[in-house]
């Protein structure tokens, strides 16, 4: 609807070459819960995700299988489809570069850089690694093995020759500092913005856009003499070979949008508001893209996001190949989908990396979620079903909740961090209001007023309604925590909701229901001063022996 506030993310796209790993789907999950927090505040909130497809390893992985390509990155997508959907990744589109939508719109970003006099023929000779691409000397790493690209040691590396068509990035150096000191906050955080300040001072050399002896790809649509590539019957001249897989990619975020096909669509929802990507694809996203919209005459994004890594025991980075990832069904398996989404956020700080393990991951499962929230909704539910017969209690005003003036702290934070994009910190607000609803427990001790109201004594009367006004809060401690939450666990949100007695309003993607800040109001709206009915209290999160983990 276009009187509500858009709201447009996208993650980096992922090689579909082996089974992700956990570290691969992390930033997605993160995209995740930005993208489900817009859509409960009411924005209309488009969420892009997808996978990669016409990178050389593809071609060769499934050589060496001996499997035609487009059946073999079939099966190897799916993988990244069921994946995602054990962990309740919702995206509005789940793109993929072999889309025909994409190829149209590539085609028509190679036109344009050409037709602004960005795009000339060339030759390339240098390093190619099948993982990432064209590499220059001064990224490599040379080992007595030879050389290799840091971020894929394992990867031999490729010498190649041929001709090529080359983009003009290094015309753009001074068009990209002066959007940069005009946006000072587009990429974040700020050292990873200051690491490509000095990259660009540094010098931009052009870039090859093309590969002559590589046809997995989308065809490139120049011929050498400045005339299409397209032939009468509609094929493609194999000889203008195709679009360098990097060039490609990165488009995906304007085809999301309805680019070039449908204008009102990529009028709407473009600039993009928020790219999300991992630190070692910075330089594509936050030089070599905005130079590509910039020679298109497209906006810019507004916001890219710079995360880091889940890394192994001692500091090694994640992969199959080093058989130290941990597999998300795995996870899900032993601390289901919101606990595997929950560990995975509240681990790893959104905006570095961080040593992760099995272990450390069911401890903080158990300890905030079985121990502080799991048991703050259970005994919660229990001792109001038990001392009220049942009836659901209202909260009492904030000035006379204690609690309440401990929830108008957190939900700030939690607000300010989940915006600010620091989502281990929006969690660790939420999870002190836990806390201190748990010492709320202890101080007030319902057991011992009900003991009290049970008296038939003169104080009776007074400790019924202290009673009452404490379980009241409790039980609307729970509703806000539960909600507030749903981001990160979705399923875990209708279901505690269930058992308070309340409807949940959203769609299992966060959509439709009313704005999320109106209904996290202390004792405001969302039914929290109605009279009601306390669902059958069951455990939400049960604890878990580390002996769960998978061999």
């Amino acid at each position: 609807m276009p009187d509500r506030p858009r709201f447009y993310l996208t993650t980096a796209i992922a090689y579909p070459n082996n089974k992700p790993g956990l570290h691969t789907l992390y930033e997605v999950i993160g995209a995740d819960v930005v993208a489900r927090w817009h859509r409960m505040k009411g924005d209309d909130t488009r969420f892009l995700t997808g996978t990669d497809e016409h990178s050389v390893n593809i071609a060769e992985s499934a050589a060496a299988q001996g499997r035609d390509i487009r059946e073999y990155v079939e099966s190897m997508v799916e993988l990244f489809t069921s994946a995602e959907d054990e962990l309740l990744i919702a995206p509005d589109r789940f793109i993929r570069t072999t889309d025909p939508d994409h190829r149209r719109a590539s085609q028509e970003m190679v036109r344009r850089a050409y037709a602004s006099g960005d795009v000339y023929l060339g030759k390339y000779e240098g390093w190619y690694c099948p993982n990432e691409g064209f590499k220059a000397l001064s990224d490599l790493h040379e080992t007595p093995d030879g050389m290799r690209c840091p971020n894929h040691p394992n990867v031999t590396l490729q010498w190649l020759t041929e001709r090529n068509w080359f983009f003009r990035l290094s015309a753009y150096a001074d068009r990209l500092l002066a959007h940069y000191a005009a946006h000072p906050h587009w990429v974040q955080p700020e050292y990873r913005k200051n690491e490509m300040l000095a990259f660009i001072r540094a010098g931009l050399e052009d870039i090859s856009i093309s590969r002559e002896t590589f046809h997995w790809g989308i065809p490139f649509p120049i011929a050498e003499n400045g005339e299409t590539s397209e032939r009468e019957d509609g094929s493609w001249d194999p000889e203008a070979g195709v679009i360098y897989v990097w060039f490609d990619a990165l488009i995906n975020y304007i085809t999301g949008a309805g680019f070039p096909d449908d204008p009102t669509s990529f009028a709407r929802y473009w600039p993009a508001d928020l790219h999300v990507i991992g630190k070692d694809i910075n330089r594509f996203h936050t030089i070599i893209w905005p130079a590509m919209l910039m020679s298109a005459g497209i906006d810019l994004p507004h916001k890219v996001w710079v995360h880091g890594w889940l890394l192994a025991a001692g500091g090694d980075r994640m992969s199959k190949s080093r058989g130290n990832m941990l597999d998300p069904s795995d996870v899900v398996k032993a601390l289901g989908a919101d606990g595997a989404r929950y560990v995975t956020l509240r681990e790893v700080p959104f905006d570095k990396d961080a040593e992760v393990s099995w272990d450390s991951f069911v401890r903080r499962y158990n300890a905030d979620l079985a121990n502080d929230y799991g048991n703050l909704v259970n005994r919660s539910i229990t001792m109001a079903g038990r001392y009220l017969d049942g009836a659901r209690p209202a909260p009492r005003a904030p000035a006379e909740a204690p609690l309440a003036a401990a929830w108008a702290t957190a939900l700030e934070g939690y607000q300010r961090n989940l915006e600010s994009l620091l989502l281990h910190e929006a969690l660790a607000s939420l999870w002190d209001f836990v806390g201190a609803a748990n010492r709320f427990v202890e101080t007030e001790a319902p057991w011992a007023l009900a003991k009290a109201a049970k008296a038939g004594d003169a104080g009776a009367a007074a400790a019924e309604v202290r009673l009452t006004g404490v379980l009241g809060d409790l039980v609307e401690a729970v509703r806000l925590v539960s909600l507030a939450v749903a981001p990160f666990m979705p399923s875990i949100a209708p279901r505690a909701l269930d058992q308070l007695g309340y409807p949940y309003p959203y769609a299992a993607d966060g959509n439709g229901g009313p704005p999320i800040l109106d209904l996290l109001a202390w004792g405001g709206a969302g039914g929290a001063a109605e009279s009601g009915r306390l669902g059958t209290p069951s455990p939400l999160l049960p604890r878990l022996d580390v002996e769960t983990a998978p061999d």
